[in-house]
């Protein structure tokens, strides 16, 4: 047995050692702390304080070093500077997409978070074109918004005041805007259907931030043990019947002369290249880019939203002054639109302070290089992966003064006017930053100010006892469950 467990720890060492070679025969990657055989410096990254490690290593090794996690060299980029210079100045080289075991599984390639090279290019761009063209047509999606936000209002005061758990119905509005802009139509929030929808999204997320899958990503051979990627798989077979039945719908509905949402623009595109066998517009990738705008769109918004009320609680002199701005400029009775937005400097100094404080992403999606390059005196194989710190930008001491207090005085000038800031990255930089931005700002600000509007928030504790940090920080930063009143105003 003993001879057994030499034998392995010596083939270890001479795998890390090859492993080493190859890195150093291909390129010359950036320094970093003596990795383990087999393990890397996965021991070395304490799972509740991940982004202190790095920072420690940032102190070590500089802005730009190399971490194993398992036996593959990951370079980390720390700091505002190196992360510009990669996604914003050297963007179309720092543009792949790494691998992720887990769910490459599920997307095969395909779609837009996942993909790479012309799938990527191809499909992104058609998004973006079809979400500008809803933008603009007689249901805008600022409409779908407005629309989606009364029906808040509406479930909220059935409440009464009462204390309640707002996780659900904030669940339900950002996915119900992704549901008229993929498949037209809202859904009622006592639909089953819906509710297996938001409660399977939440699962999905909640999954891929533990320190298993992390742990799964860095040796994909565990994918043989019992776990809970087994339950993310299930889970997305499951949302991936649920998509291929609408898409089939469609199919059967479908007026090539009138689309009415992202998926009938989608069939229809894919019948004007059904000649071409190199056609990136295929029933496989209208699913799973249908999944990804899901994902993308949903939980995410949730978050920030469940954030956003408990800090508000925290900190009631900032929400008094954003209902003060909102008496102001909009007023009881109309509806708030985006016009106002500019108008109300403090509000979006707020959003945006949420936003730079939650930290939602920390570490981004991670990238990989597109082809060797050279990068501040190292070479990065094609292919290597790449982690930017986000939380290394948004914590920045020289941009943002005390980092780790809410200040939404980070945003605003000494005239009070609102101030943008270069390291705001919350939706990552560059080629690859979040496709749907611009939906995300908008729902942001349209929901917080209507809630804001119509109650008053009350916190069942002091709101100085209130905890506003996460409780994981994995793939994303996961708020505290908590619950309060809405008190209509």
């Amino acid at each position: 047995m003993e001879l057994i467990i030499l034998l392995s720890l010596g083939l270890s060492c001479l795998i890390l050692v090859s492993l080493w070679n190859r890195s150093y025969v291909k390129g010359k990657l950036p320094p970093g702390p003596t990795p383990l055989p087999i393990v890397g410096n996965i021991l070395q990254l304490k799972d509740k304080i991940f982004f202190k490690s790095l920072r420690e290593f940032s102190k070590v090794y500089g802005s730009v070093f190399t971490l194993y996690l398992g036996m593959k060299p990951t370079v980390v980029l720390y700091g505002f500077e190196a992360v510009k210079e990669a996604l914003i100045d050297h963007g179309e080289e720092f543009s792949g997409r790494a691998t992720f075991p887990l769910i490459d599984k599920v997307a095969k390639g395909l779609g837009i978070i996942s993909s790479n090279g012309e799938t990527w290019k191809q499909t992104r761009r058609f998004s973006l074109m079809v979400l500008r063209d809803m933008g603009m047509g007689k249901r805008t999606i600022e409409d779908r918004i407005q629309e989606e936000a009364l029906y808040l209002v509406e479930a909220l005061k059935k409440t009464n005041g009462s204390p309640c758990d707002p996780t659900f119905f904030l669940s339900c509005v950002p996915c119900n805007v992704i549901s008229s802009i993929i498949f037209k139509n809202r859904f009622d929030y006592s639909d089953p259907e819906f509710q297996t929808l938001i409660d399977d999204f939440h699962k999905i997320l909640t999954i891929v931030s533990t320190p298993w899958i992390q742990l799964h990503s860095a040796f994909p051979v565990l994918d043989y043990l019992p776990g809970s990627h087994k339950k993310f798989l299930k889970i997305a077979e499951e949302q991936m019947k649920f998509i291929s039945k609408k898409i089939k719908e469609h199919k059967q509905s479908l007026d090539p002369n009138n689309p009415q949402d992202f998926i009938d623009y989608f069939l229809i595109k894919m019948e004007k290249e059904k000649h071409n066998q190199q056609s990136e517009f295929t029933m496989d990738n209208l699913a799973i880019t249908v999944w990804d705008l899901f994902i993308a769109g949903t939980e995410t918004i949730t978050s920030t939203l469940l954030f956003s009320l408990l800090i508000l609680m925290k900190h009631p002199e900032v929400s008094a002054k954003v209902k003060e701005e909102i008496d102001h400029v909009i007023g009881r009775h109309r509806r708030p639109c985006m016009k106002d937005r500019s108008q109300m400097p403090y509000t979006d100094a707020v959003i945006h302070e949420i936003q730079r404080y939650i930290d939602l992403v920390p570490m981004n999606l991670p990238h990989a290089v597109t082809r060797d390059i050279k990068f501040r005196g190292y070479l990065i194989p094609k292919g290597t992966t790449i982690l930017t710190s986000l939380t290394s930008v948004l914590n920045d001491h020289k941009e943002f003064p005390n980092p780790d207090t809410f200040d939404p005085g980070h945003f605003l000038d000494k005239s009070g006017n609102f101030k943008k800031s270069d390291y705001f990255m919350p939706f990552s930089s560059g080629k690859r930053m979040c496709a749907g931005e611009g939906l995300a700002r908008m729902e942001l600000f349209l929901f917080l100010t209507t809630i804001l509007q119509n109650f008053n928030l009350k916190a069942l504790v002091d709101p100085q006892d209130l905890n506003t940090r996460p409780v994981v920080n994995g793939f994303v930063s996961v708020p505290p469950s908590y619950q309060l009143c809405f008190l209509p105003v």
